[in-house]
C-alpha cells in the first residue's frame, strides 16, 4: 500500500466520493453483499468519512467495498453515538483496477446540511490481518477518527444567497 486518495464533487443533488487505494496487491475487500446498514465495517477494509456540525456535534459515515453502510450521530467526541437515518442509502461501488483499488459512493447532497468540516479516513486491512489507518491528519498518539483535529476539510457555501 502506498498511498491513499479521496476526490469528492458534488453537483445537482449528487455527492460522489471517490476512493482510491494505489499499490492494493494485498488488500483484503469483503465480499460483496447485499447493501444495507451494518455495524462493525471499520474491523476491515471500511472507507470512512466525518462530517463537523457547529458545536461539538458531529457524524461518522463508514463505507465498506461490500455495499454496506453505516452512519452515526454523536453529541461530542465519542459521546452520545446512535444510529442516525439517511434519507436515502448510499450506493457503493468498488473494483480492482491492476494493482490499485477504487470505491466510489453516491451520496444525496443533502447530507452536507449544516456541516462546517470533514474527516476523510481509511481503514486498511492487508494479507495477514494488518491494519492500517489513513487520514488527512492524525490526532497525536494511536489513531483516533474521532478527534475534531483531524476533521481538516473546511466546508462552506460557495455564495451567499
Amino acid at each position: 500500500m502506498s498511498a491513499i486518495t479521496v476526490d469528492w464533487r458534488v453537483a445537482a443533488g449528487q455527492w460522489w466520493l471517490d476512493y482510491g487505494v494505489v499499490g492494493a496487491g494485498d488488500l483484503i475487500v469483503p465480499p460483496l453483499g447485499t447493501p444495507a446498514r451494518a455495524d462493525g465495517l471499520w474491523k476491515t477494509t471500511c472507507f470512512e468519512l466525518f462530517l463537523g456540525q457547529p458545536g461539538t456535534h458531529y457524524r461518522e459515515f463508514n463505507f465498506s467495498p461490500s455495499g454496506r453502510w453505516a452512519t452515526y450521530a454523536f453529541n461530542a467526541y465519542r459521546e452520545g453515538g446512535h444510529d442516525a437515518p439517511m434519507s436515502v442509502p448510499p450506493v457503493i461501488a468498488a473494483a480492482r483496477e491492476g494493482d490499485d483499488f477504487r470505491a466510489s459512493v453516491a451520496l444525496t447532497s443533502d447530507l452536507l446540511h449544516h456541516a462546517t468540516s470533514a474527516g476523510l479516513t481509511a481503514v486498511i486491512e492487508e494479507a495477514g490481518g494488518h491494519l492500517s489507518y489513513w487520514a488527512l491528519a492524525h490526532a497525536p498518539g494511536k489513531p483516533d477518527f474521532h478527534a475534531r483535529s483531524c476533521f481538516t476539510v473546511a466546508i462552506g457555501a460557495a455564495e451567499a444567497p
